[in-house]
């Protein structure tokens, strides 16, 4: 006993997995062989239905026991029960396509008669016309079973037909191989043109006139795109809203988005050799494609903004190949483009092609990663983002959930990658990427809530590892440009939706509203994760959001400690050391360099931010009944401090930050006074919430003396950043100009090098010339 279960151990560890894996292949090789055969057994009976039983050729035979009989004359059950003999491929009942219709007959017959007719006609896309990507996986199964071409895929004729012989095998397929089922849309593009044609013509063109027709389709092909063919086929499109001419330019402009593209294997239909003709097709099918899907498959929005389109059309079906090709080579334009204006044109015919573009999920997703992508680029000016954002912002509008839940993730991915390099030339595109991307998730605020709380986690996260991993430099997953723009971009998102407008608009509390606690606190935490003045201007980037979201939605949120601590830091403390540094631009700084600590200049510009944030911070509470009790701490703090830094000793006997910090000081102190005379006045209890809250409501903020001192200091601080901002561009002109006088001089060497060379050159040949001309004479005088 013992021995077996050794034995068994033994064949479970080392023979087992390899066992179930063969038993695995073994299994899918028999299901694969079934499905062929249960193919081969549909084709014979789709032949056979519509044929006839003889079809007036000899028909296919199978064993049966110890006789034969027909395909078409067998149940399923006879056809499973018997051996099966290859069927004879020779023979043109075997051969024929599945489902092939009676059209497709009689243009075989006309090919019999005529056998010079062209195969390549105007009336169908050829190889060369679709795209890469949409050979299913299952045709490719159907090539390796069948040993020959894809087959073009059932009609819904033949469908319907098999349905009605045999409804068993027909739920057979429904169940394991839907697929099946399903009729080829590619099977006949020409039903675009069939469309066109009776739209435009009263009846059927004669087969002379469509022999003429291909042999003109077949010399366009591989021909070079002119001016005149775009001309004829705009003229079509205005006139008539052709989708013949629809048809031709979107292969052509499927060409010019993979211009200068080498395949040998799918050679392009138009060679464009002149650029007029590139621009002229570009603008064709950027502005007039989206009319012509419009008039005959138009878009219907409900009030609510959602955008409906109904795909159940033969229209519509027949034109998906054409939009997925159009929206592809849109795609695939916008990699190479680089000049704003077509771009912009480019990204903008985007937007009326979404409707359409709702069944195509990986299609979208694609068009939804080259937008947010141009939306977030650092280098894309402030139109091209603009432009993108609103193909987004669409998308949101008329989307279905799971489609928007992709548009916000991207749009945030977006977001974090591009705000990773902050300086003064990029601050402004990632604002105007903060600004705009905060007005999504307030257009659907239920799953704006569930993603906003999924990436405030995320947040959360990364700040606890770094407080319980504090080691190997963990602190730098939360400190940087990434982590702290996140944490300002939320601010930005519940600061415009939760704001106090906002929700007596909608009548409503806003669901984004839960979310202001969690963000505070994380924002607090990462605050002072590391409390060093090394890492004050991250302190001061934090603090400003959290004052944007108290200000917009009327919470209050603790910042005063915050800012207390800076001033009674070391740095704040002792006197500081003279430097010729400039000064340190918070704005786009979140870490001081090392050479800045313990100097005057970064202690002045460290003093001008706390009373900066100190001001704006009481200012928001300054017509609040209780703000006489609420500033009392914080005052007798500054008034310890500022007799602290006068000590002649100790302090840091730096005159500018005492003198402002003492006006901000009085300005508080005068608001309390007023507070308090108005408070004298009030005939309600503390008790009485209403009436508290109600308290100088009507008084405007600027009127307070704390919020006209404010004012004043917004003002001169926008003349100082104004003058900055002109002293920084003007030092940018001059150090390229510079370089251009550097680049002209480096030329000019060149230049004169060259020339020396060249001097020298001829000189040697002179040389050269005039020692041959004395040799010459010297033989001749010994001649």
């Amino acid at each position: 006993m013992v021995k077996n279960v050794k034995q068994t151990k033994k064949f479970e560890k080392k023979h087992l997995k390899g066992v179930l894996e063969r038993r695995k292949v073994v299994q899918k090789i028999k299901q694969k062989e079934q499905i062929k055969q249960k193919k081969q057994a549909k084709k014979s009976q789709d032949d056979a239905f519509i044929k006839g039983p003889d079809g007036g050729k000899k028909p296919v035979h199978v064993k049966k026991n110890l006789g034969t009989a027909a395909a078409g004359e067998m149940t399923v059950d006879d056809f499973f029960q018997g051996g099966f003999e290859i069927l004879d491929k020779k023979t043109k009942d075997a051969s024929g396509k599945l489902g092939k219709r009676k059209r497709d007959q009689e243009e075989s017959d006309a090919e019999e008669e005529d056998p010079s007719a062209d195969e390549g006609s105007d009336v169908e896309f050829s190889d060369d016309d679709v795209s890469h990507d949409e050979v299913s996986d299952d045709e490719e199964d159907d090539e390796a079973v069948d040993g020959a071409a894809a087959p073009t895929g059932m009609t819904k004729e033949a469908m319907a037909s098999l349905a009605e012989k045999d409804p068993e095998f027909y739920k057979f397929l429904k169940e394991n191989d839907p697929e099946a089922l399903e009729f080829d849309e590619n099977a006949d593009f020409s039903e675009i043109d069939e469309l066109s044609g009776s739209e435009g013509e009263g009846e059927e063109p004669k087969k002379k006139k469509q022999k003429k027709d291909t042999k003109a389709a077949d010399d366009e092909n591989g021909s070079e795109l002119t001016q005149k063919m775009i001309a004829k086929w705009k003229a079509q499109i205005e006139e008539t809203k052709s989708l013949r001419a629809a048809r031709q330019v979107v292969i052509a402009f499927r060409c010019a988005a993979h211009l200068n593209e080498d395949d040998d294997e799918k050679p392009q239909r138009y060679a464009i050799n002149n650029p007029d003709a590139f621009h002229d097709i570009l603008v064709l099918a950027l502005k007039h494609i989206p009319e012509v899907l419009a008039h005959h498959v138009p878009v219907k929005e409900s009030a609510s903004g959602k955008a409906y389109v109904n795909t159940d059309t033969k229209k519509f079906k027949i034109l998906s190949q054409l939009v997925k090709n159009y929206a592809a080579s849109i795609i695939h334009l916008l990699g190479t483009l680089s000049d704003e204006p077509t771009l912009k044109l480019t990204i903008s015919a985007l937007e009326p092609l979404l409707p359409y573009l709702l069944s195509f999920r990986k299609l979208l997703k694609a068009l939804i990663k080259t937008v947010v992508a141009f939306w977030s680029q650092s280098a894309s000016t402030e139109a091209t983002r603009i432009t993108a954002f609103l193909v987004a912002r669409r998308l949101m509008v008329i989307s279905d959930k799971g489609v928007r839940e992709t548009v916000l993730k991207a749009v945030y991915q977006g977001l974090v990658q591009g705000c990773r390099l902050t300086n003064v030339n990029t601050v402004a595109g990632i604002n105007i990427m903060k600004n705009s991307a905060a007005e999504l998730w307030g257009l659907d605020q239920t799953l704006g809530y569930t993603t906003a709380f999924g990436f405030i986690r995320q947040l959360a996260i990364h700040l606890r590892n770094s407080i319980v991993n504090n080691k190997n430099n963990a602190f730098r997953n939360v400190y940087n440009w990434q982590y702290v723009h996140s944490l300002d971009f939320w601010s930005c998102v519940l600061a415009e939706h939760c704001s106090p407008l906002k929700e007596a608009e909608a009548g409503k509390e806003s669901q984004l509203k839960l979310l202001i606690y969690p963000l505070v606190q994380v924002t607090l935490g990462a605050m002072r994760l590391i409390p060093t003045a090394l890492y004050f201007p991250l302190r001061f980037q934090l603090i400003r959001s959290l004052l944007r979201l108290s200000r917009a939605t009327d919470t209050y949120i603790p910042l005063a400690s915050a800012l207390l601590e800076v001033l009674n830091s070391a740095e704040m403390k002792k006197p500081p050391k003279s430097s010729t540094l400039k000064p340190l631009d918070f704005a786009t700084a979140y870490k001081a360099p090392k050479s800045y600590l313990r100097t005057r200049v970064y202690q002045d510009g460290l003093g001008e931010q706390v009373i900066e944030l100190l001001s704006e911070y009481f200012v928001l509470w300054s017509r609040n009944i209780a703000f006489p009790e609420f500033s009392l701490p914080v005052v007798v703090a500054l008034k310890r401090w500022l007799k602290d830094s006068r000590k002649k000793s100790t302090g840091n006997n730096n005159g500018k930050i005492g003198t402002q910090l003492a006006l901000l000081v009085q300005k508080i102190e005068s608001n309390a006074k007023f507070i308090e005379d108005k408070r004298n006045r009030v005939d309600f209890a503390p008790n009485d919430r209403a009436q508290v809250e109600a308290f100088l409501r009507d008084l405007e903020w600027e009127k307070t003396p704390l919020g006209a001192f404010v004012v004043s200091q917004r003002k001169l601080r926008a003349e100082k950043r104004k003058m900055m901002e002109d002293a920084r561009r003007e030092d940018e002109k001059k150090r390229k100009e510079e370089e251009e006088e550097e680049r002209l001089g480096k030329q000019a060497e060149d230049e004169e090098d060259s020339d020396e060379e060249d001097h020298d050159d001829l000189a040697e040949d002179d040389e050269e010339e005039d020692e041959e001309d004395e040799e010459e004479e010297e033989e001749e005088d010994d001649e």
